[in-house]
């Protein structure tokens, strides 16, 4: 059995199992949480090259949370120590940044004070709570929760419901199967450790992105005419599909661009104002293929593929 990317998340059959995130903890408008959603007092730590991190960027721009909550890009290539604060490193675009609040060099440093006994793979994004000098939380799909719904007081951009109460009950089962089969269905594929693992992975992922592509087909979004927080969780690992999914992890039966509605879908959310800005090729492309070793051991970042994701979309 070939090596697995990370072992401690490797069963005996080699599959890829995905940690469970350590830090749970809640931020409300109320503060019955204990984390009251109060301008400047948290702070996120995010990966430009990473899809759950990416998610987090692009809520707290729509939202319109920039002023209310600080954030820091860490370097997109990540060593046996984990995400580092290394600035200048990523792209001239967006440079990777010092730590501004602790100059810390790793961010496991956050980690290991929130939790002395903390030993799992360290992962972004990261809420920070600056008054208690604690992660709140490390699950993305919380996080980004938490961004649309509890920040609406010091947003500048409150209007905008990306977790209608009205779609929730239809929007929980939906997220759960692009959860297991696309967002974490390509890194089944990628971390894979056997054949079997393999293509146990890469088959339903493609089932599931046939079905994505035919809902598609008489609705602009995944849930009618809204955009909601489920475009923006299929959203992050669409946009890195063709560039890094379809080579680096052997998601290869089809691209997002052979699909009709998927990759008309795909361009005109990253059209959507405030969206493309978030997207940064150079972070994602040199993080996968520079830091995956077990995968690309040359450490070769290809040229292409050439996405014209400005193109005309055709769904408005």
């Amino acid at each position: 059995m070939a090596p697995a990317q990370f072992s401690a998340e490797s069963d005996d059959d080699g599959r890829f199992v995905r940690q469970v995130s350590a830090f749970r903890d809640r931020v409300t408008a109320d503060g019955s949480s204990g984390y009251p959603a109060a301008a400047g007092r948290y702070h996120l730590y995010v990966s430009l090259a990473c899809p759950w991190a990416h998610r987090a960027v692009i809520v707290r721009e729509l939202k319109g949370l920039q002023d209310a909550i600080g954030m820091t890009i860490v370097d997109p290539i990540r060593d046996e120590l984990g995400w580092r604060f290394r600035p200048g490193a990523g792209s001239e675009a967006h440079p990777a940044q010092a730590d501004p609040l602790h100059g810390w060099d790793y961010l496991s440093q956050g980690y290991t004070q929130s939790d002395a006994a903390f030993v799992g793979r360290v992962t972004v994004p990261v809420l920070w709570d600056t008054e208690r000098g604690r992660i709140v939380n490390n699950e993305s799909s919380e996080i980004i929760e938490m961004l649309a719904r509890e920040f609406d007081a010091v947003a500048a951009n409150p209007g905008l419901d990306l977790l209608p109460d009205d779609l929730r009950e239809e929007m929980g089962p939906l997220n759960d199967r692009i959860y297991e089969y696309v967002n974490n269905g390509v890194y089944r594929s990628g971390f894979a450790a056997s054949q079997h693992a393999y293509e146990e992975a890469v088959l339903p992922l493609f089932e599931v992105l046939d079905e994505l592509d035919a809902r598609l087909a008489d609705r602009r979004y995944l849930l009618g005419d809204r955009l909601t927080l489920a475009d923006i969780r299929l959203f992050t690992t669409l946009v890195r599909f063709d560039a890094v999914y379809v080579g680096h992890f052997k998601c290869n039966v089809r691209r997002i661009a052979d699909y009709a509605h998927l990759s008309g879908y795909l361009r005109d959310l990253y059209q959507t104002p405030g969206i493309a800005p978030t997207v940064d090729f150079e972070h994602i492309k040199r993080h996968y293929y520079e830091t995956h070793d077990s995968i690309n051991p040359t450490g070769i970042v290809p040229v292409g593929p050439e996405l014209d994701l400005d193109a005309p979309h055709g769904r408005g």
